[in-house]
């Protein structure tokens, strides 16, 4: 692998031109078909094989009129001055009831008159619209006719708001990912010394988000894809794709250092360093692939978009980057050496921290394990749901519009729920029905119970039921689980089943849950299987992946604290504390996996390398700080930059995936990467590298560590001469007969006058 990506950086150098116009054109012709494509639908939270999804479709079937799966909006009038039924204000809200109708894909406006969808004390009416086609399918003239026409309504003496999946919430624009971007910018002057060097990352990072991003836009209308699809891309894109050119440019300036010329430096940095930017971006494609196996037609998209960002971002590495590296030219150098005091030259604080470690592991290993216990505490307290109008900014209409009709009517008109009675033998299902509506009736969680409404063949009847408590609530879902228990039919040989917001809500957690234990095994069985043919070592795997599970456990934790808990919620803007999104946990599992999987296979390769050149295992572990550590952090700062930055989106859903993700980035980079991962390797020794022989044999030798760049370079002492030397003091291994480099100091350097300390 090594020796393929060799050439093919040294390709890319050498016609450098051709390539970098081969990506301009990719990117010109993406962007003239997105410019023609129509806009991405909104969110469209289908649930195949669920029991809310399936009495949807029978709602579909036996009441095609209802269009129960179309697109829906309720507008809300309040008087501020008198009521709504006053003769004016009664005679404003009807005009307004008529302009709704006019609309060719509404297929119904209910009255509030009619229907006595007016509060107690008058002042608030609902009108419930119901459009014809589902709201991934409304057309943007329809949502926009809603608009107008409730804007134009409102007046001084009345307050008209809409919510509903009809209402297309107005995006944040461009801020959270200029943040982001701002962030990286300075962090990567600061890791680079220099503004063009640190200025690749970035352009190569945008154009492959843009390519992405368009792309995902021209397929949205024909696939299906979800307006939230391509931020969530843009999100893992941008943190991606700025990490993969860092490591590439790091190590070609390095190489430039050690006294390689320009194309073999581009050729050796794209050899290493991209063989382990395509291994690891391999593990986040497995990881966000692999959501597709839950079964839910939107994480499905998310994942697959966002696993096409990441492709893209791996070629720009491997292609792209050379190719820009030799149209710089001598303006990328290789980094000022450190000044030498009269001391000598002094460590870096990576190779002073990684020192530290593997002198005390086992005071280190069990301080990290015991914080991110401590974190993760409020995940055992996980409460989940989707979405809703309670869950916006207090300044968009669908929030103020759930707000006054839970003031005006009570918390559960904002979520009713339809139970569905359908007879058994086909025959009458009034006589159930009714008396399932008389059982309904005499609970206590219950505020109102409509009378069924009998199908045009009378075996199936619907009966609108208003909870007590709000849609998200815990007793709403209790209630759920009441209505759907078999002895609510009784004795009438009728099916009952039950839909609504919670009723999906508790659908797709029990879906989740079911799914998580297949995926997991799924995704880290297959990126188990990749580590260990990238490290040839089962261990590190093994430690990898329980490194992962402790971070994600972490981030889940911080994600309860926050926006389930409410605390420091007004810090992060989170205007109303509730259940988190269901869909949050497994994601969680997925992206993290990945990412965690990122820093795992950029340091560990470094450490792997040395030892596989000659180093003992400490001294492996202390080189690797030294060329990826500082590398490292600045990448992970950049992902928790660009992932924070997201919390800035008005739609809830992102905002959680960003405040998510960047905690549980943060806690894998800095404490299970740059504590864990050391301390283990210390305990380990040798047996961190050690592939039994049978497996050793099956195993590929997919040479990340460019041990045949070497050889075809002229030979091991090209990138690497081993001096050796008595080893003694704290830190060493102790003497023994096996093993590179045990019982020696080892200390590397390469032809070209570079010389790195492996201690």
């Amino acid at each position: 692998m090594a020796a393929f990506l060799s050439r093919l950086g040294r390709f890319s150098f050498r016609r450098r031109w051709p390539v970098a116009l081969l990506w301009v054109v990719l990117l010109v012709g993406a962007a003239v078909l997105a410019g023609k494509a129509p806009p991405a639908p909104p969110n469209d939270f289908s649930m195949p094989g669920t029991e809310a999804q399936q009495a949807y479709d029978l709602l579909g079937r036996s009441f095609p009129e209802l269009n129960a799966d179309g697109a829906t909006a309720r507008v809300v009038f309040r008087a501020e001055d008198g009521k709504v039924t006053d003769s004016a204000t009664k005679k404003a809200v009807q005009e307004t009831v008529r302009k709704l109708g006019n609309d060719p894909q509404v297929s119904r406006v209910v009255d509030p008159y009619t229907a006595r969808s007016v509060s107690e004390d008058g002042s608030t009416a609902y009108a419930q619209v119901s459009y014809e086609v589902p709201a991934s399918k409304l057309a943007e003239s329809s949502r926009e006719a809603l608009q107008d026409t409730v804007e134009a309504a409102g007046s001084p003496e009345l307050t008209v708001e809409v919510g509903g999946n009809a209402v297309e919430a107005v995006g944040g624009g461009h801020s959270s990912e200029a943040m982001g971007l701002a962030v990286a910018a300075v962090v990567l002057v600061l890791t680079f010394g220099s503004l063009l060097a640190a200025g690749l990352p970035l352009l190569t990072a945008i154009l492959g988000v843009g390519l992405g991003g368009m792309a995902i836009k021209v397929l949205a209308e024909p696939l299906g894809l979800a307006s939230t699809t391509s931020g969530l891309a843009t999100m893992i894109g941008l943190a991606v794709g700025i990490d993969y050119a860092l490591f590439v440019v790091s190590r070609y300036r390095a190489e430039l250092a050690r006294g390689r010329s320009r194309e073999e430096a581009a050729g050796h940095a794209v050899g290493t360093s991209g063989s382990a930017v395509v291994f690891a971006g391999l593990t986040v494609v497995i990881a966000l692939a692999g959501l597709c196996v839950v079964g839910i037609p939107l994480l499905t998209q998310m994942g697959l978009a966002a696993a096409g960002t990441v492709v893209i971002a791996m070629l720009v590495a491997v292609t792209l980057i050379p190719a820009l590296l030799g149209i710089c030219g001598r303006r990328i150098g290789p980094p000022r050496p450190r000044r030498r005091g009269a001391e000598g030259l002094k460590p870096v604080m990576g190779v002073r921290w990684a020192r530290f470690v593997v002198r005390r592991p086992v005071a280190v290993l069990l301080a990290a394990v015991a914080l991110l216990a401590v974190i993760a505490v409020p995940a055992a307290s996980l409460e989940m749901g989707l979405p809703g109008d309670e869950s916006k900014p207090a300044s968009t209409t669908q929030r103020q519009a759930y707000d006054l009709v839970a003031e005006g009517f009570g918390p559960g008109y904002n979520g009713p729920l339809s139970v569905v009675v359908q007879a058994d033998d086909g025959g009458s299902a009034k006589g159930a029905a009714e008396d399932v509506a008389r059982e309904i009736d005499g609970r206590k969680d219950v505020a109102a119970v409509a009378p069924p409404r009998l199908s045009a063949s009378g075996d199936t009847a619907v009966l609108n039921v208003v909870p007590e408590t709000a849609p998200a609530s815990t007793e709403t879902a209790g209630l759920v689980h009441a209505l759907r228990a078999p002895e609510l039919a009784g004795e009438n040989h009728a099916h009952v089943l039950v839909a609504g917001q919670t009723a999906m809500n508790v659908d797709v957690s029990q879906k989740l849950s079911d799914a998580l234990l297949p995926y997991l095994a799924l995704v880290v069985g297959l990126a188990f299987l990749l580590l260990i043919a990238v490290f040839r070592s089962l261990l590190v795997p093994l430690k990898a992946a329980l490194g992962f599970l402790l971070s994600v456990l972490a981030g889940l934790g911080a994600v309860v604290a926050v926006f389930q808990w409410g605390w420091l919620s007004s810090l992060f803007g989170i205007a109303e504390p509730g259940p988190v999104m269901s869909m949050m946990p497994i994601f969680m599992v997925g992206v993290v996996f990945g990412l965690a999987m990122d820093y795992e296979v950029f340091l560990v390769t470094r450490m792997r390398e040395a030892y596989v050149h000659g180093q003992s295992p400490k001294d492996s572990v202390v080189n690797g700080f030294e060329h990826s550590g500082r590398v490292v952090s600045a990448a992970a700062v950049i992902m928790v930059s660009v992932f924070a930055a997201f919390m800035g989106s008005d739609e809830q859903m992102i905002k959680t995936i960003g405040f998510g993700l960047a905690a549980a980035v943060l806690f894998d980079a800095f404490v299970v990467r740059m504590a864990l991962v050391p301390a283990v390797l210390a305990l380990l020794g040798r047996r961190a590298w050690h592939l039994p022989r049978w497996l050793d044999r099956l195993v590929p030798d997919l040479d990340v560590e460019g041990e045949r760049l070497a050889r075809e370079n002229g030979g091991e002492t090209d990138a690497w001469q081993v001096t050796v030397s008595a080893a003694t003091g704290p830190g060493r291994d102790g003497p023994g007969p096996d093993g590179p480099g045990h019982g020696v100091a080892v200390e590397t350097s390469s032809s070209g006058g570079g010389r790195d300390s492996g201690t």
